[in-house]
């Protein structure tokens, strides 16, 4: 689950940041309206966490950005602006909710788990396909309720898949979703195949009835077997 933070203040980007990356989520950042404007319309992202005072601009005229591409992204809008106007009209242009500065971390992360919900997967804390059990909020996943033991990356790939089942994903879709900016870092791909390779294979062996085809070319289809 892949989320954006858009925040000028650096100190308290980062410690979000980091609070956030503790809890599975593979975040990106940008610290002044163009620079966001550009990821919002390069990426695509659970949620956004949306200062409104930002340097180049208003972060409500981002608001409206995502209004006109039509991009169906969660917003949480992060202020030291608690006023009623500015929330009002926040709301109004599309966010989901908003969280007045000061702050504190575990009730930021309540509300991202909340919005992310809402958007993925209809506000279910689990998900079942067939025998496929997935937890979202202990990341567990069972099989016939046996427990299929997968790494971080593993869970992040499976519940991706079960939000986009029977979608093609495209593997750059499925790349930037689970490592954001760090793609780099997964060495051309080789590191994702390996991956999803891997999580095929604990899927057939435990008797999953649902599996990951793939579209040669192309990418991946969650499919039920």
């Amino acid at each position: 689950m892949k989320i954006l933070v858009i925040e000028d203040e650096k100190e308290l980007r980062e410690v979000i940041v980091k609070s956030l990356e503790k809890e599975m989520f593979v975040v990106e950042t940008a610290g002044d309206f163009s620079s966001a404007s550009d990821k919002m319309n390069d990426y695509d992202y659970d949620c956004i966490l949306l200062d409104i005072m930002l340097p180049g601009g208003s972060g409500l005229s981002l608001l409206e950005e995502l209004k006109e591409m039509k991009k169906n992204e969660r917003v949480i809008i992060i202020s030291a602006k608690n006023s009623v106007d500015d929330k009002v009209k926040g709301l109004n242009l599309g966010a989901d909710d908003y969280l007045a500065k000061p702050f504190h971390l575990a009730e930021l992360t309540a509300r991202v788990k909340s919005v992310i919900r809402r958007r993925r997967l209809d506000g279910q804390l689990v998900v079942e396909i067939k025998n496929i059990r997935i937890n979202l909020d202990d990341r567990t996943v069972t099989v016939d309720g046996n427990q299929l033991t997968l790494n971080r990356k593993e869970f992040d790939i499976l519940s991706y898949f079960a939000s986009n089942k029977n979608r093609l994903i495209n593997k750059n879709a499925l790349a930037e979703q689970i490592w954001g900016d760090n793609i780099d870092q997964s060495d051309d791909f080789e590191f994702i195949y390996s991956q999803i390779k891997n999580l095929r294979k604990k899927l057939k062996d435990s008797g999953a009835q649902a599996e990951i085809n793939a579209v040669y070319g192309i990418g991946y289809k969650f499919v039920e077997a």
